[in-house]
């Protein structure tokens, strides 16, 4: 497919309203003092922050006042808020952080009650088993879509159908649907494409040679760190510097990084390079993420609440690799359009060559063993799911016409043991869903 003849530099220019903060202006950072550790900076941090998001006041100070954290800062100390601070903070993102509103449209996709699915296995035998579940793993809200109806719906932790949820990670899932919409549109050539064709600031460092392809298939070969619990690695440190000549964070961080491995041979999870990919569907497009995602899927497929993305604070992008808040439902909407193809009114608006890898797994050294797409975690049986960090998922199994949705704020940011418990409930699902199926084929009984 060749390129648009529009100017990629010219589709730029919605980002010329945005004003980032000047080196003058730049609220300073805190500074981390020699005899103060990084866990001790963050956990200051995430208290200061937790005044501002929990409404609490302070009386009256005197004395010098400590300076206040940057926007980047405060995004950073997210991975380190506690129980509390998770609880009412993944609910509240769009007050607490600069966002754009992805606007839903005048027609929603009504999603139709079925009947309400038991669950099969001896852990769930009934709805306390369930309530459990939620309550052990600080789940808000649980959706089933079978054959495109409600199966199973629960809210916890005070969070109500009105609500939206952060989504972390599954954000990126949906920023590479994004990339393969404007794909589809002739906005982005190919994947082929290597990234200085749309983010000139990258020629000359060492993502110069890897293509839109190695980034959504994380195998770009750069150094990075994406350790949650580690505050000293890339993906604690990526949002936390001064601004750099009206650049994203991400952009000014990648640029300093080194390569690792060569371009396409080894897998290497990295949260900065999914923003690096929202960065090219907003120069390819001319238009935020925000704004994108509110034209192309939001509105013609029915979402019916408007969701948020948040902001860089250097430039005014929209962070493609998390910051997207939506309601339960419409997360379980999202994984209806892909369940159907990436199809709205019976015409597909995802590029084929898309979507042929996106949900199957690409083979590099270390990949995952269930496999990973472009964004898309996958498995073996042909299922496939976007997934975000601290328990949110959006699980799509086309073979049993079947999505399934978790929002939570889990204790830790991920665990083998947390993870577990989440599988072992879509495990529960499938298996009452096959058991259903296995009913409704059985012969009729004997009288």
């Amino acid at each position: 497919m060749e390129r648009s003849g529009r100017s990629l530099m010219a589709k730029t220019s919605y980002l010329e309203g945005w004003k980032p903060a000047s080196a003058g202006k730049l609220r300073r950072p805190l500074l981390l003092h020699s005899a103060m550790s990084p866990s001790r900076f963050h956990h200051l941090l995430a208290a200061t922050l937790a005044l501002a998001l929990l409404g609490c006041t302070t009386g009256g100070t005197t004395g010098t006042r400590a300076p206040e954290p940057t926007i980047g800062e405060q995004r950073e100390a997210v991975l380190f808020w506690s129980q509390a601070e998770r609880e009412a903070g993944f609910r509240r993102m769009q007050a607490q952080f600069p966002s754009d509103v992805a606007s839903h449209g005048m027609q929603v996709r009504e999603l139709p009650a079925g009947e309400p699915l038991p669950l099969s296995g001896s852990a769930w035998l009934d709805d306390d088993a369930l309530d459990g579940y939620m309550d052990r793993h600080h789940v808000a809200g649980l959706m089933v879509l079978h054959d495109g109806k409600v199966r199973l719906q629960r809210h916890g932790l005070g969070f109500g159908p009105d609500d939206r949820w952060e989504s972390f990670s599954v954000a990126k899932s949906v920023t590479s649907t994004l990339l393969g919409i404007a794909l589809q549109q002739g906005d982005i050539g190919s994947l082929d494409d290597t990234l200085p064709t749309y983010i000139h600031e990258l020629a000359g460092s060492a993502y110069d040679g890897v293509t839109v392809r190695q980034l959504l298939t994380m195998t770009s070969g750069v150094r990075w760190n994406e350790d949650y619990a580690d505050d000293q690695s890339d993906v604690a440190q990526m949002y936390r510097g001064a601004c750099v000549d009206g650049q994203a964070h991400v952009l000014s961080y990648l640029r300093g990084l080194p390569r690792q491995w060569a371009p396409g041979t080894h897998w290497n999870y990295n949260t900065a390079e999914t923003d690096l990919l929202g960065i090219v569907v907003e120069r390819a497009t001319g238009h935020p993420l925000a704004h994108y995602l509110s034209d192309t899927i939001w509105k013609p497929y029915g979402m019916a609440a408007d969701a948020t993305w948040i902001r860089d604070e250097c430039d005014g992008s929209n962070t493609g690799g998390s910051g997207l808040s939506a309601t339960l439902e419409d997360y379980a909407r999202l994984g209806q359009f892909m369940l159907e193809g990436g199809r709205i009114d019976g015409e597909s608006v995802i590029a084929e060559a898309w979507m042929q890898g996106a949900v199957q797994g690409h083979g590099s050294e270390d990949a995952p063993e269930r496999g990973y797409g472009y964004q898309w975690w996958t498995d073996t049986d042909g299922s496939y799911s976007a997934v975000g960090i601290f328990g949110q998922m959006v699980y799509v199994d086309p073979s049993r016409d079947l999505v399934i949705v978790q929002l939570a704020a889990w204790p830790r940011a991920t665990s083998s043991e947390l993870v577990k418990a989440r599988r072992d409930f879509v495990d529960a699902i499938k298996q009452a869903v096959d058991a259903e199926t296995l009913e409704r084929q059985a012969p009729p009984g004997r009288g």
